[in-house]
C-alpha cells in the first residue's frame, strides 16, 4: 500500500512517504508563495497512489489546489482536523476546531513520547503549547517568528533590511540589531513560557522545538531539543490511530 504524509503550512508543503514501520520517509519541502505550485507538486507526487493523509492551515484556496492535484494521484485522502481527544491527548481549547491542525499534529507527536513537553514551533508563527505528563494539553501562545518579525520591520521601515545580521547579546550594527532583537523576543517567550509551565506542573517539562526557524532558536535554549517534522510524525501518528488505513 502507497501511502504519503502531506503538511501543508503557511509558506511551505511538506511532504513525505509513510513508511511501514508508521514513521516518515524522506521529506521534500515546496515553497508555495511563489512560482508554479501546481507543477511542482506534481512533479514530486508518486504516480499511483493508496491513501493520502492531509493537513493544512493553508488557505482555502492552496489547499484546494493541492487536494486536486492529490486526487488526480491518489485513490483517497483523509484530512487530518482538530479533535477534542485523540489517543490519550486532550485539547484545552473548548472549541477544538480554534486550534490549528499543525498544533494539535505536533501535541499528539510530543505526547507519543511520553511525559511533559512545551512545544515550540518556528515556522511563519511562533507557537508555544504545554503538554503535561498526562495528556492534558494545558493551553499556549501565538506570536510571531523571527523571520515574520523582520518581514514586517522591513514592509513598514524599507531601510531596516529583512535578513542578514548575526545574533548578540548587545548588537553593535543594524543587521544584528535586528537578528538580536527578533531572535531574542522569540527566546524570551519561550523561556517565560518554560519558567511558567515549571510553576503549572510542579517541574520542568522537556522542550521541543520544531519548525524551520528552530535551529537558529535552539543555539540559545541548551535545553532544547530538535523535534524535526514533528507535524509530519504527528499525522502518521493520526493516520495509524484514525483508522483511515
Amino acid at each position: 500500500m502507497t501511502r504519503w504524509l502531506f503538511d501543508l503550512g503557511n509558506t511551505r508543503l511538506k511532504m513525505a512517504p509513510l513508511t511501514a514501520d508508521g514513521e516518515p520517509g524522506k521529506v521534500v519541502a515546496i515553497a508555495h508563495g511563489e512560482g508554479d505550485f501546481a507543477a511542482a507538486i506534481e512533479a514530486a507526487l508518486p504516480r499511483d497512489g493508496d491513501i493520502a493523509y492531509l493537513a493544512s492551515v493553508a488557505s482555502a484556496q492552496t489547499t484546494a489546489a493541492l487536494q486536486e492535484a492529490l486526487s488526480q494521484r491518489f485513490a483517497r485522502t483523509a484530512v487530518a482536523r482538530t479533535a477534542a481527544h485523540f489517543a490519550g491527548l486532550r485539547i484545552a481549547y473548548a472549541k477544538p476546531d480554534k486550534l490549528g491542525v499543525d498544533r494539535f499534529l505536533a501535541l499528539l507527536a510530543a505526547h507519543a513520547r511520553g511525559g511533559a513537553w512545551l512545544v515550540a514551533g518556528v515556522g511563519t508563527a511562533l507557537t508555544i503549547d504545554l503538554l503535561d505528563g498526562e495528556g492534558a494539553h494545558r493551553g499556549g501562545r501565538i506570536a510571531p517568528s523571527p523571520a515574520l518579525m523582520r518581514e514586517a520591520l522591513h514592509q513598514r521601515a524599507r531601510q531596516l533590511p529583512e535578513v542578514g545580521g548575526d545574533y548578540a547579546e548587545f548588537a553593535d550594527d543594524t543587521e544584528a540589531a535586528l537578528a538580536s532583537g527578533c531572535e531574542g523576543a522569540a527566546v524570551a517567550l519561550i523561556e517565560r513560557s518554560l519558567a511558567k509551565a515549571a510553576e503549572a506542573l510542579g517541574a520542568a517539562p522537556g522542550l521541543l522545538l520544531h519548525g524551520g526557524g528552530a535551529d537558529a532558536l535552539a543555539a540559545h535554549l541548551p535545553q532544547a531539543q530538535i523535534a524535526s517534522h514533528l507535524v509530519l510524525r504527528g499525522l502518521a501518528q493520526w493516520a495509524h490511530r484514525s483508522g483511515g488505513e
